[in-house]
This record gives C-alpha cells, structure tokens and sequence, in this order.
C-alpha cells in the first residue's frame, strides 16, 4: 500500500469532489467534458425536493453535509457545491465551511466561482441568463451586486414554481440557452453570465463569445475551472471560453471573498 498510496487511477493529477442537487444530471457531465488528463471527478448528492423556495434551498444546504461526509472518504482534493442558487440563497461562507471541515480538503460553492471568474476577466458589468422563478433572480442581483458588479440586465426562464419545472432546467436546450443569453447581452456589459449547473450551456459559450464579442460565463465552466486553479493547475482548456483558455494564474481564498 505504502508504494501506490498517492495513486489514483482517475484523478492522479487532482481529485475533485463534486456535491450536486439530486434533480441536478447536468453538472457532473459537464465537468467530466472539461477535464484534462489526469482530473477526475467525484459526485455526491445532496437531496432538493419541491418547488424553488427559500426553505428547499435551506433544506438542500442541510443536506451537503452528509454528502461531503461521503466525499472525505473519497480522498478527494477539493470539493464544489455545485449549485448556484443554492449557495447564494443560502450563506455561501457558513456552507463552503462546513463543507470544507466535513470533507478535510479546501472547498469551494458556484456562485463564488463565478464571482472570482469575473474577477479574473476584469468583468464590472454582467448581463446574467437563469432559469429561475423571480425570488431566486432578485436574490442573485443582490449577490452580484453585494460583490461589486453592475448588472446590466437579467433574463429568467420563470422555471422553478414545481420540482418538475426543476428538474425540466436539465432538458432546456443548449441551442434556447444561446438566445436566452443573446436577449440578455448588453452593449454595456462586459461578460454574459449563464446562471444554473443544471442547464446544459456548455456547448454555446465558443459560439455565444465569437458572436458577442464579449466573454461568456456559465456555472459549470467557472466553477471547474476554480477547482483547477485553487489547486494550482495551470492547464489551458480550449473550446469553452476564454477564461478555461486564458485565466490561467493560481487563486486562493481572497478570490472569493466579498
């Protein structure tokens, strides 16, 4: 044991845990396509049932306990909650925390992902694209805002008001994504951001980015992507976005911070 106690078949480069909604079948997918040689990709589920509410969110972040539990025995590097709305409609520092404690290894949630990748393309303006019920965008204007950016606009798909209409983010169209995210541009913002692990906005962002002329954020993309650079890989990912591509310098935890 003592000869291949660092090896790991699937993540001999990093290890990283990844703790979803249990509607959510989109996030995990999406990482694996971003990952370099030598990342792997660990889930674990954290249970959202009902409508898109305040106490459903509260619910779920009791849940990421268990299953960062889960994870700790994984040996993973580094955890994500991979949920936006969820770690800003909760108190995203109390969560990553006690994530982090729960699963021994730095953690981190999406939405402040997001908010180190705009920081990292000097982003001051942001038009944002969800698929949320109005609670939940009111809620990230006010995250957006409390960090320090300009929101431009924001579009919402009104998705949420029953966990059918939940689990129907999974099935939106990346193609119904890049209009959504076209509606939501403005001359005056400098990125677009994609709100939602669960919507399959991958596939667009080199599309939206050459016709928009602007960068292109999306939950999955910067959150991986802040997995990597918090521990320190440098890899340059190309075919999603400008910042797996260009935004290649370590971060730590004051990328984060408010």
């Amino acid at each position: 044991m003592k000869a291949v106690s660092l090896y790991a078949p699937y993540g001999w480069k990093a290890k990283i845990g990844l703790i979803v909604p249990s509607t959510n079948t989109i996030n995990e997918p999406e990482f694996w396509r971003m990952a370099p040689e030598g990342v792997g990709v660990f889930t674990a589920r954290a249970m959202l049932l009902g409508s898109m509410t305040r106490e459903s969110y509260v619910a779920m972040a009791e849940a990421t306990r268990s299953a960062a539990d889960q994870l700790a025995t994984a040996e993973v590097d580094i955890v994500a909650y991979g949920c936006t709305s969820g770690s800003f409609m909760c108190p995203m520092s109390e969560i990553v925390a006690d994530i982090g404690k729960r699963a021994g290894a730095p953690a981190l949630a999406a939405s402040g992902a997001v908010v180190a990748a705009l920081r990292a393309l000097g982003v001051r303006n942001v038009a944002v694209a969800t698929p949320y019920v109005q609670l939940v965008n009111r809620r990230e204007r006010e995250f957006l805002e409390e960090y320090g950016f300009g929101v431009t606009s924001l579009h919402g798909l009104e998705l949420g008001e029953t966990q059918e209409e939940r689990r129907a983010i999974g099935r939106v169209p990346p193609e119904a994504l890049y209009r959504l995210a076209r509606q939501a541009d403005r001359p005056e913002a400098d990125a677009v951001f994609i709100s939602c692990t669960n919507l399959a906005s991958l596939g667009v962002v080199a599309a939206l980015e050459r016709d928009l002329g602007k960068p292109v954020i999306t939950s999955n993309q910067a959150c991986f992507w802040a997995c990597l650079r918090r521990l320190g890989l440098n890899d340059a990912i190309g075919g999603h976005g400008r910042l797996l591509e260009t935004c290649l310098a370590p971060i730590d935890d004051a990328a984060f911070e408010v």
